[in-house]
């Protein structure tokens, strides 16, 4: 099983930079996703993310070599290409069918599963102030979202599918992030990612309407490079987190996530009002929101026995 490093420090900032980008990313997919298609998406973050990845390792020396390659494992490389292309399908159209605070809550399923699967695979143990911790974040989350979940239980039609996509893709980033923990044995998390980032492309290819890109406005255009950016950027620090920190601790962080996409819709929608709808907060909401910074530094930042 593979270890960590012990530069916990460095695994925690990375994950707060994870954070911030996965938190802003649902503004920046329903923005895009009013000009082009799911597939057309996926296919460009994941296209744009191989291409300035290769270019940044071929520059550096370090592209992958086939006695890596080979010395590695296939079956886990295959694994988290298919899932991690499966966990952005289920979370795209998901995202196409409700709204960003609400696919946000519900893709915080995939960081509970992943230090749980932490804990049973890896080995990982919480203490007793981190499961303590635990207890306090999912109360937070409780009442910070407790609007969105009722929304959620009374829902019909497209708003229920969608959740129940968001479901799905949460669970295959789940098994993508715990067998990529497993490949850095054998491979850093760069020349991982650039595989994943390559064979995701190659999946979606056939299904992309690759000319509707080059009919974008600006501010469409402008929203796709960043996903794209995003995609390179977050998805590079999350692997290299795992490399450094406990996957059961990098998912405590993770779960920050909804705190800083209701934040920025707030932001968004009080200075472009008909890009995205406003976020109403409760009193009730801001103590959860709270409970949640509490328990995941808990989590986080508790001492191993």
């Amino acid at each position: 099983m593979h270890q960590s490093s012990g530069r916990w420090r460095l695994g925690l900032g990375l994950s707060l930079v994870t954070v911030f980008l996965w938190g802003i990313l649902p503004i920046a997919l329903k923005v895009t996703l009013q000009a082009l298609d799911v597939y057309t998406i996926i296919w460009f973050r994941f296209s744009m993310s191989f291409v300035l990845l290769a270019i940044y390792l071929s520059v550096q020396g370090k592209l992958p070599i086939i006695e890596e390659l080979r010395s590695s494992s296939g079956k886990l490389l295959a694994v988290v290409t298919i899932f991690l292309a499966t966990n952005y399908f289920f979370f795209m159209q998901g995202l196409a069918l409700t709204a960003p605070a609400n696919a946000e809550v519900i893709i915080q399923l995939a960081t509970v599963l992943l230090g749980f699967g932490g804990l049973v695979i890896f080995k990982e143990h919480y203490t007793l102030r981190q499961w303590i911790g635990v207890s306090v974040l999912t109360l937070g989350f409780a009442l910070f979202f407790n609007a969105q979940l009722t929304n959620l239980i009374t829902a019909q039609g497209q708003y229920l599918l969608g959740s129940g996509l968001v479901v799905l893709g949460a669970v295959a980033w789940a098994i993508y992030a715990l067998a990529q923990k497993q490949l850095l044995q054998s491979l850093s998390s760069s020349k991982i990612m650039l595989i994943i980032y390559g064979g995701c492309a190659l999946l979606f290819t056939p299904l992309a309407k690759i000319n509707t890109v080059f009919s974008l406005n600006p501010l469409h255009l402008g929203m796709l490079l960043f996903c794209g950016l995003n995609t390179l950027i977050a998805y590079g620090a999350f692997a290299e987190s795992l490399a450094h920190w406990e996957a059961s601790r990098v998912s405590a962080v993770l779960a920050l996530a909804p705190i800083v996409t209701l934040i920025s819709v707030w932001i968004v929608s009080s200075i472009f009002p008909t890009l995205i709808p406003s976020e109403h907060i409760t009193i009730i909401g801001i103590i959860g929101a709270l409970l949640v910074v509490i328990g995941s530094v808990a989590i986080a930042l508790g001492k191993s026995e």
